[in-house]
């Protein structure tokens, strides 16, 4: 056992970067999946839709850490050997889809029902009323809740520990490990948590504010 010392912190320091790109990578991995999900439950195809509703309501209706456990240590099962990383990666993605995939369908289903008949009446097909017409206006109202979305991406990859990634959470027990001074390590944890997270939310809160505003005046 040790004194907590300056090296100590710069480690923990060092492992918000893993948080940080674990987060990136999961929220696009997710946008991607989750623009799959909304564009399927949004269209008419009946089988596509039944899919990605079952999807959402597997990856929503399970805890994300046993989403973990599934893809750590069922992948070696069939035969795939995986790494931490990549199994954190995986699991944080398909769960971000899902719920990206819901925000979305919602932003989609907002835009007034006019508009898919006014580009019905310009002769326009399914997919060029999506493109020219729709998703821009989604777009608008997607952005407020899909930024408020990756804070919860950033405090869900804490759980990535429990697989023995190293992240900010597991470079805090590693520290605490070796020292033996819980209060100060994960104070410092939540700290940084606090710091990558607070911003987002101001913004988020900013953006839907803006949004309701220029809503009001329209």
């Amino acid at each position: 056992m040790r004194t907590f010392g300056s090296s100590d912190f710069w480690y923990i320091l060092q492992a918000a970067q893993w948080t940080v790109l674990l987060s990136l990578i999961a929220f696009i991995g997710g946008g991607v999946v989750g623009l799959a999900v909304a564009l399927a439950r949004t269209g008419t195809h009946r089988a596509a839709r039944a899919l990605a509703t079952g999807f959402i309501k597997v990856f929503q209706g399970t805890p994300l850490l046993l989403q973990l456990f599934l893809v750590f240590f069922g992948a070696p099962v069939i035969g795939l050997e995986i790494d931490p990383w990549t199994a954190a990666a995986v699991a944080l993605t398909l769960n971000a889809g899902s719920f990206l995939g819901e925000i979305w369908r919602g932003c989609i289903e907002a835009v007034p029902r006019g508009q898919w008949e006014a580009a019905a009446a310009l002769g326009l097909n399914y997919r060029d009323r999506l493109r020219d017409v729709i998703l821009p206006q989604a777009l608008k109202i997607a952005v407020p809740p899909t930024v408020g979305y990756l804070v919860q991406v950033i405090k869900g990859t804490s759980l990535a520990a429990i697989i023995g990634f190293t992240e900010l959470t597991r470079a805090g027990q590693i520290v605490n490990n070796a020292t033996f001074e819980p209060m100060v390590v994960f104070s410092i944890v939540a700290v940084l948590y606090f710091l990558l997270c607070w911003p987002l939310s101001l913004l988020a809160g900013r953006m839907e504010r803006r949004l309701a505003l220029s809503q009001a005046s329209s």
